[in-house]
């Protein structure tokens, strides 16, 4: 299992090549959803997403004749891996599925990564890399379940804990819960870790209510960074304190998306919303002083 330890280490490793990205605050937004809400803004992090600091820290960790590295991804981790690549001196190719956002697919080309293209399904994905594997010699970098990933991600938190450290409760969205893991991980009790998924994927909830690690549902929630099913490693540590998870309706994620660029002038992806429309759409659920990771900003505010 990673222990805090472990993010401590990985902080120490990806220093100098990811940003300590800025806490914001605002008195509307606080109004609106009756708690003190300090946010983390990942959405302004080198390649646009928490996911460099996971990726970077397993770059980081892999053997010194390591040549070729590749995942699978809908936008960020391919984005995240790509980047962290390219500065490694290595190559990097992405499985990305047909109907990820032009947006995110146009950011892993950018860095330099070979984009190799699936079906839409996590079977595709997982077929579809195989075979990259099998021809080039690649090494896997999981896009989440993984301890070298789980502890960058929880890098984020370590960070907002260490400027706020009296927070009541940490808000984070989940999807395949690599930042929800290594957010659990961080904050090791001292504050309560809340979590927030679009009500059309689900899984996350169900899995932790359950006990049992279910299946992604089909792909139709606008948030498509949480449209994976946990990761064993992530649902192990969440499950094991009981992570509460609250539903957010597309509708809210939509509507939330664009409220923070009008009033924040923030411009955040759906995936980061969820947990403001998960706190809009369960008013009692956050309470006190509280932190929520913007999770990233890749994707165009139109239609939201």
């Amino acid at each position: 299992m990673v222990s805090r330890t472990d993010v401590v280490a990985a902080a120490r490793r990806i220093a100098g090549h990811v940003h300590r990205t800025p806490v914001l605050t605002s008195r509307t937004i606080d109004a609106l959803l009756g708690a003190e809400v300090h946010f983390k803004c990942e959405n302004l992090q080198r390649s646009g997403a928490f996911k460099i600091r996971g990726a970077t820290n397993a770059v980081r960790s892999l053997a010194a004749d390591t040549e070729v590295v590749a995942t699978h991804s809908s936008g960020n981790h391919g984005a995240a891996l790509a980047l962290a690549a390219a500065e490694a001196g290595l190559r990097a190719i992405i499985v990305v599925p047909r109907d990820a956002r032009p947006s995110k697919r146009a950011a892993i080309e950018r860095y330099g990564a070979e984009v190799v293209v699936c079906k839409p399904t996590l079977a595709a994905r997982q077929t579809t890399l195989d075979d990259v594997c099998r021809r080039t010699g690649a090494t896997f970098v999981p896009p989440y379940d993984d301890e070298r990933i789980i502890a960058g991600a929880g890098t984020a938190a370590l960070e907002l804990l260490q400027d706020f450290p009296r927070l009541d409760q940490l808000w984070v969205p989940v999807g395949g819960g690599g930042l929800a893991a290594g957010t659990v991980v961080a904050a090791q009790g001292s504050a309560e870790v809340v979590l927030a998924e679009p009500a059309l994927a689900c899984d996350a909830k169900t899995s932790l209510t359950t006990g049992v690690i279910c299946d992604a549902l089909p792909p139709k929630t606008v948030a498509d960074g949480l449209r994976t099913a946990l990761g064993r490693r992530n649902f192990e540590i969440l499950y094991n304190v009981r992570t509460r998870v609250y539903l957010a309706s597309d509708e809210g994620i939509r509507d939330w998306t664009g409220r923070l660029a009008e009033i924040m002038k923030v411009v955040i992806e759906p995936s980061a919303a969820v947990t403001l429309a998960a706190m809009a759409e369960n008013r009692s659920a956050a309470k006190g002083t509280v932190g929520v990771i913007l999770s990233g900003g890749n994707a165009p505010l139109e239609g939201f």
